[in-house]
């Protein structure tokens, strides 16, 4: 059987990670509290359970273990590894305040991660080296034909012989004979599948436009009987330069070339999925301090408990945002007017303290739900501020690209403008966020946020 130990990789992967996780836990245990048979006990059995099923869960959703030979890089792999680490930490975060376990140790948990870490990195690099030797020396080798002599079947080949360790094995060109190409090719079109059966090939490289459609045709329908894969070579770099997508009519492929990247499809069906599952935890779990919070801000002082406002969201469409009233009721009878922080008499004192602590902007995660507001982003504005922003930093209008959020860098680093000009200052860290939005990004700024609310520094 072709590549018989192959199969063997991702049993063992799975296999390696558990016992990494286990040990990463245990070890952890050991370290801190100097036992290890406790660690059976009450309560950390529950935790130890839910280490295993939580990763379990993320093995079947994200199938991290499924990726091509190309991308078998550890730099890929260690953006694997941090993202399943930092959806676990997340998950387990949500456990811990859901069975009020107070009596975990945060410092084991910290050790925990950092053993379960490092020996995954570790795993992954000697896996990653242990694999490019071998390849190198010839063996679990993919065989691979190139079908349409040209520039691009050049190209394909130059890239693979220039990375032996990802174990591509050249078999030939092939091609209708001409003068040109003559002494090139190993054989025509009529020849090809005679030599995949020959040469047991694995993977057949399709230059566009050299194949016609009924060569293709053959090819791909004989592909599942000779257990060989298809793959289409089509040259775009010109295009990707200035920035393409992919469109589907129908069935159809569409290539769409423009000077703007349509938004990771992946990144925004993740953090929507998180989005939903974060907000949805923090109002049933918190819905007796958002009790309390809402008594408290009805009996010191008079007025609504919630401030509704529009603000603008994503593309510049207006929405309600909700908050817990922080300020008297009168405090913009004047007209639209920015915080002076610590030192404006309008707000209350029990809002000094919920602004403080963020805790006025708990009933935002309702907006989360409805998907005008996200977890993670750049906080919205009022377009009375938003004109007088753009007519000084015009770069402003790459923020409404994205949904607004509850949190964002700029409100953990700067805190809430008190100007115009302290609004274009903290501009300059929301920006950061447009092109570096990633999930793990998002999981830091919200750790942030806590240490933020934990510390009563919010301003």
């Amino acid at each position: 059987m072709r590549h018989r130990y192959s199969i063997l990789f991702f049993p063992l992967h799975i296999i390696v990670d558990f016992l990494s996780l286990n040990v990463g836990f245990v070890g952890a245990y050991w370290i801190k509290f100097a036992d290890i048979q406790s660690v059976t006990h009450f309560p950390y059995e529950s935790l130890w359970i839910a280490f295993n099923l939580v990763w379990l869960v993320e093995i079947i959703v994200f199938k991290p273990y499924i990726y091509p030979r190309q991308l078998f890089k550890l730099d890929h792999l260690l953006r694997k590894l941090a993202l399943l680490v930092g959806v676990h930490m997340a998950v387990i975060a949500i456990f811990w305040v859901a069975v009020k376990g107070f009596y975990y140790s945060r410092e084991h948990l910290l050790i925990a991660y950092v053993l379960f870490v490092g020996l995954a990195a570790l795993f992954r690099l000697s896996s990653l080296l242990f694999l490019r030797e071998y390849r190198t020396r010839g063996y679990n080798n993919r065989r691979y034909a190139i079908v349409g002599y040209g520039k691009l079947a050049t190209t394909i080949r130059s890239f693979y012989d220039a990375h032996p360790e990802m174990g591509f094995h050249f078999c030939g060109y092939f091609d209708d004979h001409t003068d040109e190409n003559q002494s090139l090719l190993t054989g025509s079109y009529a020849e090809l599948q005679y030599h995949i059966k020959q040469n047991e090939i694995d993977c057949v490289y399709c230059c566009m436009p050299y194949v016609n459609n009924d060569q293709l045709r053959v090819i791909v329908e004989s592909a599942e009987s000779a257990n060989y894969q298809v793959k289409l070579l089509i040259d775009f770099r010109g295009f990707l330069a200035k920035g393409t997508s992919v469109e589907y009519h129908d069935f159809l492929p569409v290539l769409n070339v423009s000077s703007q990247m349509l938004l990771d499809f992946r990144v925004n069906v993740l953090k929507r999925a998180f989005d939903m599952a974060f907000s949805t935890v923090a109002l049933g779990c918190g819905a007796p301090l958002l009790l309390l919070m809402a008594a408290i801000t009805k009996t010191t002082s008079k007025g609504p408990i919630l401030y509704a406002q529009e603000r603008i969201g994503r593309d510049g469409k207006p929405f309600t945002i909700y908050k817990f009233r922080s300020m008297y009721t009168d405090a913009e009878i004047a007209g639209p007017l920015l915080s002076a922080g610590a030192k404006d008499n309008r707000i209350t004192p029990w809002g000094r303290f919920m602004r403080q602590t963020r805790l006025d902007e708990l009933p935002q995660f309702y907006n989360v739900l409805k998907g005008d507001m996200s977890v993670v982003g750049p906080r919205p504005e009022r377009q009375f501020f938003i004109d007088q922003i753009v007519e000084i930093a015009p770069e402003y209008k790459n923020l409404l690209k994205v949904k607004p959020g509850i949190t964002s860098i700029g409100q953990v680093e700067f805190g809430y403008a008190a100007s115009i000009d302290e609004m274009v200052e903290r501009l300059r860290y929301d920006l950061l966020y447009p092109e570096r939005r990633s999930f793990i990004y998002d999981m830091w700024i919200i750790m942030l946020t806590v240490r933020v609310m934990v510390q009563g520094r919010g301003k």
